[in-house]
């Protein structure tokens, strides 16, 4: 069994049994002009890219938590994953890559989001990407097969063998 641990500030994951796990987000891709996500996962049916966006990070400002939920609320942060997915997608495509079903997931690591509102940040940003093709139509080849938002404690119901947790607590 292969693992890999991987860290975005505060937030680990440990990914099993992946054929692939790369760290995309920062200089790594070499194109400063692109936005990026943070981890991509290669199975054997189908790749993941991982966003991660930690408000309660510890070491985060009382100030930025709250300018964080505003561009949550207002929507601002649908935009930035996006250019993070659209980009990410057209640069693993340019590099021969996406030859597999594309999920795209985001974690957002804020106790305070239930359910519904899970539900419609994941439904906003598939508008955005688009999942869908004109019309509402499949697209022949798709861009994203899905696209969901998950706090931590869905996260690791949802994903048991790529669990997160917060460093600060494990140590």
């Amino acid at each position: 069994m292969t693992v890999h641990t991987e860290a975005e500030g505060d937030l680990q994951i440990t990914i099993k049994d992946a054929l692939d796990v790369r760290k995309f987000d920062g200089d790594s891709h070499g194109l400063s002009c692109m936005k990026a996500v943070d981890f991509i996962v290669e199975e054997p049916d189908r790749y993941l890219f991982i966003e991660f966006k930690d408000p309660q990070d510890p070491g985060s400002t009382p100030e930025r938590r709250c300018c964080f939920i505003q561009k949550l609320k207002r929507e601002k942060l649908d935009e930035t994953l996006k250019y993070k997915f659209r980009d990410s997608f057209l640069y693993e495509w340019a590099s021969g890559r996406a030859d597999k079903p594309v999920d795209y997931l985001v974690l957002i690591a804020l106790d305070s989001l239930d359910a519904p509102m899970l539900d419609a940040r994941a439904n906003a940003l598939k508008g955005k990407l688009p999942v869908n093709g004109p019309n509402g139509q499949p697209w022949p080849r798709p861009i994203a097969n899905s696209c969901a938002v998950f706090n931590i404690k869905k996260w690791n119901e949802k994903f048991p063998r790529y669990p997160i947790e917060r460093r600060s607590q494990s140590r």
